[in-house]
């Protein structure tokens, strides 16, 4: 295939399939569910969580597009092949098998179909569905090259057709003011860092990273082969796309304090959008938010089988991409037959951890050109960041580990040496001092090499 300039409209399918696959059920019903909790402070909850849900998504496709990256393993790379391994299989992990991808399949049948169903028929149920699901998610992600076509032209159109109608009908007759509503007492004080932290939930910056490898390989297909041209294609499409996904983040939160006027604050999004979706359209509107969560639920988890099966083919090529995306859809469905509260409990403990890492790798990526990717700086932000790190993830486990004698052992540390540890912050400081020194080391070292080259010159 020739290298061609893509179109306006293959930058728009480019776009369309990239907010696609970020735009999962967590991104519904988060945002909703922060709406209700901060109440008549949506306002700093929204922008706390639009600096987690959309600027650092943004970053993570910026630092692929800047590094010059195919992948997760390609920004873990200064640090050592083990560390880039290591670190590429967490986040496909996270956001695969173990936590993310089966949270598609939960979701979308808890919220979307768990109403229609009887008790007793629950289990079995979500047997079914998942296995229909993640079969589909296999079915339309085996062809590499029709990824963009199955999810940018058919699925994401639909979805966003169905949502517009949702908003047209929540602004055009609003179930209250949001100035007018209870503020529950996190966010009486501390809605911007409670937004923040509720933006870990959406999994879109450990995700951006994955599904770098999509993009860059969607964009391959469709004809570019230079790679600053697949940097700027790439670039162009997240600005686009995490652009609009900021705009629905807004209408969500805007809406889910709305929704306060008539109902109280519900357990989690998902109610809350059941509950809002019925009120304006009854028995219908189950119908109507079973379709708009299933289709999200899958454009996301096409995204996420098929990045994780493209990285581990490029790096065990032995196993075939087929292999790989059977291996992953089979243990995305096993695991989403534990239930969505075991996965929401055990995966809020990692995504402490990951996150912080995750975030400080983003930055390093996109402020590479200043050190040259010098794996100093590297270091030394990584290690800074990784300590204080395990301390969050010790806090957020179940209480059978974070009651534990080490686990309270650590809190009582926590609380009383590490700065911003009560807002779930701790690592931000070090990480900074961590940049500090690592620039510093990379100064010393452009210095000492500089000043090397001038002595070799006065000696010749």
């Amino acid at each position: 295939m020739k290298e061609r300039k893509l179109s306006k409209k293959d930058y728009v399918v480019v776009s369309s399939m990239l907010f696609a696959l970020f735009f999962g059920a967590g991104n519904l019903i988060f945002p909703l569910h922060l709406g209700q909790l901060a109440g008549a402070n949506w306002l700093p909850a929204a922008l706390g969580f639009l600096i987690t849900g959309v600027l650092l998504p943004l970053l993570s496709v910026l630092a692929i597009s800047i590094t010059r990256s195919e992948g997760v393993y390609d920004i873990g790379k200064p640090l050592g092949p083990v560390f880039a391994l290591i670190f590429m299989v967490l986040i496909h992990g996270t956001i695969g098998p173990l936590f993310g991808t089966p949270r598609t399949a939960t979701v979308s049948f808890t919220v979307g179909l768990a109403p229609l169903i009887p008790a007793q028929w629950q289990t079995l149920g979500l047997v079914i569905f998942s296995a229909i699901f993640f079969g589909l998610a296999f079915l339309l992600s085996v062809e590499q090259s029709k990824i963009v076509s199955n999810v940018g032209k058919l699925l994401n159109p639909v979805f966003l057709l169905l949502l517009a109608f949702v908003f047209f009908l929540g602004f055009s007759h609003p179930m209250g003011t949001p100035a007018d509503q209870a503020i529950t007492t996190a966010y009486k004080t501390g809605a911007f860092t409670n937004g923040f932290l509720q933006g870990y939930n959406t999994m879109d910056a450990l995700a951006g990273l994955a599904f770098g490898v999509t993009v860059v390989t969607a964009i391959k297909f469709m004809g570019k082969k230079n790679p600053n041209g697949i940097a700027l294609v790439t670039a162009r499409a997240g600005i686009f796309s995490m652009g609009f996904e900021g705009l629905i983040y807004l209408a969500l939160i805007f809406l889910g304090a709305m929704s306060l006027g008539r109902f109280k604050l519900s357990a989690n999004g998902g109610i809350a959008f059941d509950q809002i979706v019925n009120h304006y359209l009854g028995v219908v509107g189950q119908s109507i938010l079973a379709t708009l969560i299933t289709l999200t639920c899958l454009t996301t988890a096409i995204g996420l089988v098929a990045a994780f099966a493209q990285d581990f083919h490029n790096h065990f090529p032995k196993i075939s991409y087929k292999t790989w995306l059977a291996l992953t859809s089979a243990a995305s469905f096993l695991t989403a037959n534990l239930g969505l509260n075991q996965i929401i409990a055990w995966s809020t403990p990692v995504l402490m951890f990951l996150y912080p890492l995750a975030i400080a790798l983003i930055l390093l990526s996109v402020l590479s050109p200043l050190f040259q990717r010098d794996p100093v700086v590297y270091k030394f932000v990584v290690v800074f960041t990784v300590i204080p790190a395990l301390f969050d993830m010790m806090a957020a486990f179940p209480s059978v580990v974070s009651q534990s004698a080490l686990g309270q052992a650590m809190h009582t540390f926590q609380q009383a040496y590490l700065p911003l540890a009560q807002y779930g912050l701790d690592w931000l400081v070090p990480a900074l001092v961590g940049m500090v020194l690592g620039i510093g080391g990379h100064v010393l070292k452009q210095h000492a090499h500089l000043q090397t080259k001038v002595s070799q010159e006065n000696q010749d």
